[in-house]
């Protein structure tokens, strides 16, 4: 069963526990998608359990749809919750094959146990999987909006492609980046679960702000957490960002305020943290990175720049909130402010 990082109140146990039976749905209706009778495919889409994590995008599209009058889970609901959260995992498996990466959540990446090959038809594979299932519905709205969300994401994702490595990069094209590649599912996951609910076009354009906030605004959290956090309070590895000499809102802040000789210093420092050292002398690059990292996290918090990023994630979370009050009082509605709140309350 998913994770959660919200602490819920006794107040919305019960809506908490109508959430948590839709999930449970949606996590049936997407293996009972991803079947196959071929044994490496079924092998395959077994290991995409292990991916699995809060599944928030399912349960916007549930709770936006509760907040905009639908009395219960609908199937339509849970079908559409299994389609965004088809998406997301496609672009994990993806993300992981650029990245090179080993892990994730714990356990070995699909690339790293089977070879690229398989995880890019794996991913490809999830995606035909979310449209599939997706006509089960009979909405070519929801159908139009899920492929334009798509295109999104992979254009998202090729705007990164072109920045890598590239520290020319600005503050606006690294928030383009996040809208296209996080907070555009999000969006899309609200804005269907008010659609299917029946909501006016104002309430559904007003819940797909919300979600596009919310995204953005985690992301950024999350570049903070990895920056300031500790493994033992996020979950997961932390400071691997500068280590990679990756430009995210705290550096990019940081920048900003720094005259051009001192801003070439600092990118110097931070592609030499992010440098790939020889196999000989791995373990000392890898030292000599952490000491790097530590150096310029420091004048990052000094400069101001830390304070300023959480400010801009504050004030996300502040307008995404702001797009739930024309919603009627219902726990639902409560519900999704207190996840918009826990985005940046989360745990360094």
């Amino acid at each position: 069963m998913a994770q959660t990082f919200l602490e819920v109140p006794p107040e919305l146990a019960q809506i908490q526990s109508r959430l948590t039976e839709g999930l449970a749905r949606v996590e049936q209706r997407f293996d009972e998608q991803l079947a196959s009778d071929l044994l490496p495919v079924e092998r395959l889409c077994g290991h995409i359990e292990r991916y699995r994590g809060k599944m928030l995008r399912p349960s916007l599209v549930m709770l936006t749809g509760m907040a905009c009058g639908s009395p219960e889970i609908s199937d339509r609901h849970v079908t559409i919750a299994a389609v965004c959260e088809m998406i997301h995992m496609a672009t994990l498996v993806h993300d992981d094959i650029l990245d090179e990466a080993e892990n994730r959540r714990r356990g070995r990446t699909v690339n790293h146990l089977y070879g690229n090959e398989a995880a890019v038809i794996l991913g490809d594979y999830l995606i035909a999987s979310a449209y599939h299932l997706c006509t089960t519905i009979e909405s070519l709205d929801a159908a139009r909006l899920i492929g334009e969300v798509s295109m999104t994401l992979c254009g998202g994702e090729l705007l990164q492609l072109h920045f890598r490595d590239d520290y020319s990069l600005d503050r606006r094209t690294y928030f383009e980046i996040l809208d296209r590649k996080t907070a555009a599912l999000i969006g899309v996951a609200c804005h269907l679960g008010a659609r299917l609910a029946g909501a006016d076009e104002a309430t559904q354009a007003a819940l797909e702000t919300f979600g596009r906030r919310l995204g953005v605004a985690f992301q950024v959290q999350d570049d903070l957490i990895d920056l300031l956090g500790t493994e033992a309070a996020a979950g997961k590895s932390v400071g691997k960002d500068l280590e990679k000499g990756k430009l995210t809102l705290p550096v990019l802040l940081h920048l900003e305020g720094l005259a051009p000789e001192q801003r070439g210093r600092f990118l110097g420092r931070l592609t030499s943290a992010g440098a790939v050292a020889d196999e000989d002398d791995l373990q000392a690059s890898r030292e000599d990175a952490r000491e790097t990292a530590a150096t310029l996290r420091e004048e990052m918090l000094k400069s101001g720049a830390v304070r300023a990023a959480r400010d801009h994630a504050n004030q996300l979370v502040a307008e995404a909130r702001q797009s739930l009050r024309g919603l009627a009082p219902s726990p639902a509605r409560e519900m999704l402010d207190l996840m918009a709140r826990a985005v940046v309350e989360r745990e360094f």
